[in-house]
């Protein structure tokens, strides 16, 4: 038997997992697994729950959004040596689900998943001191726009939600006055979107190819967007996104272990699509494959 520590948070997404929790836990009973449950009722008890727990298990999974395991991932980097990862994706955007193929709010698909899934290497983001993110951390146009969408909303609509409010933000992107210091170079000049990321899928709704990315290489990808300068202009360059090219000379794409951003005044940071913060000056970071992750 194989000791699983299961995490759910309660409130992901729709709460559809509720209905086939049971079957997916007779799934996982069958295919050998000993269960521990732990269930969320707050902000960072899933990251208490991996640091206190995980060591004593082979399995840590989660129930939840990617902001669940985004907290479960900052739990397992405090623990020397963590088990590898397994995801129940039950949320919004679900990006990591998306960037994996993991089956996505299916209970029954991801417990089977759980059980014939490999173990990969999996980098991780560090932000600032002592903090981490599991696929991007952003400032800029529309990135408020996963933490400040209501989450009645979030239910209600799903990806459509997002795009209502981003739409809802047109009316005030901000330029911002931006030092880029990464691996091979320096940036300066007024940003519109700034994000250090390891995903394949920003908010469900924009994909970088999968050439872009390698989960456990030790890089990650830095993306940076200049202001296109008309409501025209940024029309065709998120066409442009949306439809996977990303030629516009206003896109920068690089690969870098790190970078550190100075900003005239605090601007706003999400992680992992809930809220990072305000920081005038902010260290991003790629730890490579300290955890593995089961897809």
């Amino acid at each position: 038997m194989r000791k699983l520590m299961l995490i759910v948070n309660p409130a992901a997404g729709r709460g559809g997992f509720k209905f086939s929790f049971g079957d997916a836990m007779q799934v996982l009973a069958a295919g050998g697994m000993q269960i521990d449950l732990f269930f969320t009722a707050g902000p960072r008890d899933a990251t208490r729950f991996a640091a206190e727990n995980a060591g004593n298990h082979d399995v840590v999974a989660c129930v939840g959004g990617d902001g669940t395991l985004s907290e479960v991932m900052a739990g397992l980097m405090q623990i020397s040596s963590p088990p590898p990862v397994g995801y129940f994706p039950m949320g919004t955007a679900n990006d990591v689900a998306t960037t994996l193929g993991l089956p996505k709010n299916d209970m029954l698909g991801a417990a089977k998943r759980l059980l014939i899934g490999k173990p990969h290497p999996f980098d991780v983001g560090g932000f600032g001191e002592n903090e981490y993110f599991a696929y991007i951390a952003a400032f800029g146009a529309f990135t408020e726009v996963s933490y400040a969408t209501p989450q009645d909303q979030k239910k209600a609509l799903g990806h459509l939600a997002y795009v209502l409010q981003g739409a809802a933000q047109l009316g005030k992107i901000e330029k911002i006055p931006t030092k880029v210091e990464y691996d091979d170079g320096v940036f300066e000049g007024e940003l519109v979107y700034g994000s250090m990321s390891n995903s394949t899928s920003v908010a469900g709704i924009v994909r970088l190819r999968e050439e872009m990315v390698s989960l456990g290489d030790g890089m990650s990808e830095l993306v940076l967007v200049r202001d296109p300068g008309t409501i025209d202009a940024y029309g065709e360059l998120a066409a442009s996104v949306l439809s996977r090219r990303f030629d516009s000379d206003k896109l920068i794409i690089l690969h870098t272990r790190h970078a550190k951003f100075t900003f005239e005044k605090p601007v706003s940071w999400t992680r992992d699509g809930e809220a990072g913060g305000e920081h005038k000056e902010i260290e991003l970071f790629n730890y490579h494959a300290p955890l593995q992750f089961i897809f």
